[in-house]
This record gives structure tokens, sequence and C-alpha cells, in this order.
């Protein structure tokens, strides 16, 4: 079983950044990868980013490329997602979800937190 908890949601201006947080209870975190997932308002909760169990892989949704950077810290049980150049259509609820596959496809991912909300104003 693990327990995961988000942290570093609010509110941001456009062009500002974030560095979301998610803690995750357990001895063996690094077993895990790791997904960021989005859920806006009226919409499908769709996939963010992924990092495999020991970092050396990440993938990304086209729509944060190059903005966005998921990394973890094995020895912290944390996985973090730093946005920058945040735009209003980034505005969402943010879930960090563990699963045993590195993938992109969210029913692949077991445990999930319960979401920190991120909201960029114009």
């Amino acid at each position: 079983q693990v327990q995961l908890v988000e942290s570093g949601g609010g509110l941001v201006q456009a062009g500002g950044s974030l560095r979301l947080s998610c803690a995750a209870s357990g001895r063996t975190f690094s077993s895990y990868a790791m997904g960021w997932f989005r859920q806006a308002p009226g919409k499908e909760r769709e996939f963010v980013a992924a990092i495999s169990g020991q970092g050396g892989s990440t993938a990304y949704a086209d729509p944060v490329k190059g903005r966005f950077t998921i990394s973890r810290d094995n020895a912290k049980n944390t996985v973090y997602l730093q946005m920058n150049s945040l735009k209003p259509d980034d505005t969402a609820i943010y879930s960090c979800a563990a699963g045993g596959v590195y993938t992109r496809v969210e029913s692949l991912y077991r445990y999930w937190g319960q979401g920190t909300q991120v909201t960029v104003s114009s």
C-alpha cells in the first residue's frame, strides 16, 4: 500500500512558476514509476508527466513539454513537478500517481493522491 500526498499548489499569475511535491509512504518508493495528471473543470483527467523508478526516464505531454520538469528524490520518497511559464490553460487539479509500469496510461497507475489545485490567472 502506498499513500500519496500532494502539496505546493496555489494561485499564480500567467508566466509564473510553481513546484508541486508528492510525498509517498512506504519503503519501496523507488520500485514505483510516478506520474502527474491533471483535471481541468469540465474536462477529463489527462496525463502531464511520468518518471521511471530510478529517474532515468521521463515523459511529458506535448502541452507542457519544455515548461514542466518532473523529478524524484528516492531518499525522500518524493516526486516533484516544476512548472514554469504557467498559462491559464494549466489551471487544474494536479494529482500524482504511483504504479508498477512507467507509462502515460492513467489506468495503469494503482495509487493516487487527493490532488492539489493550481490556478493560473491571466
